[in-house]
């Protein structure tokens, strides 16, 4: 009988090692997915041309070299849409994250009549919209295109963010707390400011970071919106139009560049565009897991 149950656990401790490693070896397989195209355009963008046009250049750079992003860091225009992307993605995040918590916070406590009914009416927003024709009429004849606040206001709110806010809201701040500082005199904006917010601190984090990367990546309504005036091009645009030229050669404002291979300054682009955005990742890595998990699951 012993023997049987001896069998029986190391069959189990062998089952549950080759689920272990199977796991382990879909997280390396993901992992590698994500991270190996990246390092073959940090590569492509630190080797030389030749290499790079004899497709000799993998995950390692050959011929390192640093031309491209003296090319990058000669011509104006990219830096100053540089400026143009960190001002918008800054002032976006800033009046997005104000939007949804001063929406997201009524609409989780229980006292407030009819919040059923504009939970409905943002949630209706995700799966119909005007479109792009009406929404370039709208900003037309607001008098914002070729501003920046084309590309900041509208899509500044996000009622999928504001629903993972509000069930944090709901599930982290319990009624209890909110009762105890009405009895001491606080109002909705004190209780706002000195209890909800310095408790929702990993949401924030985690949807400040939504708002930042889902502005950084973004081109296309600046494609639409900014046309005249080139000095408002963000980086992204400025890197589309980069990219589509690319077949010959890239005209730079201040000169003209011509490549054997233009893929590299193109890679190099891509890394000069990327590279701001994942240096914010450490500094709110703390937060990220525990605000995702206080939006998603709700008691």
């Amino acid at each position: 009988m012993k023997a049987s149950n001896s069998t029986l656990a190391v069959h189990r401790k062998r089952r549950f090692d080759l689920w272990d490693v199977l796991i382990h070896l879909s997280l390396i397989l993901a992992s590698l997915a994500c991270l190996l195209p990246f390092l073959h355009v940090v590569s492509k963008s630190l080797s030389e041309d030749a290499f790079v046009i004899a497709n000799k250049v993998f995950i390692w750079p050959e011929g390192f070299t640093l031309e491209a992003y003296g090319k990058i860091f000669a011509d104006d225009s990219i830096l100053r849409s540089l400026y143009v992307s960190v001002l918008v993605t800054v002032l976006f995040t800033v009046l997005g994250m104000i939007i949804t918590i001063c929406a997201a916070y009524p609409l989780s406590r229980k006292q407030l009549k009819g919040r059923t009914v504009l939970t409905f009416i943002f949630m209706f927003t995700l799966y119909f919209s005007g479109g792009i024709i009406p929404e370039y009429m709208l900003i037309n004849n607001l008098g914002m295109l070729d501003t920046l606040w084309s590309i900041i206001l509208p899509p500044a709110f996000s009622a999928f963010n504001l629903l993972i806010m509000k069930t944090a809201l709901s599930s982290s701040i319990p009624d209890s707390l909110e009762e105890s500082a009405r009895i001491d005199g606080a109002g909705h904006f004190r209780i706002l400011v000195s209890i909800v917010i310095p408790l929702s601190k990993p949401i924030i984090a985690t949807l400040s970071l939504f708002y930042a990367v889902g502005r950084w990546n973004t081109y296309q309504d600046a494609l639409f919106y900014i046309k005249q005036n080139v000095d408002l091009r963000p980086l992204q645009l400025k890197l589309y139009y980069l990219v589509i030229q690319a077949s010959e050669s890239f005209q730079l404002e201040a000169t003209q560049v011509s490549l054997s291979n233009p893929e590299v300054l193109k890679a190099s682009c891509v890394v000069f565009a990327t590279l701001p955005i994942i240096c914010v990742y450490p500094f709110i890595q703390k937060y990220f897991v525990q605000g995702v998990m206080l939006g998603a699951v709700k008691e």
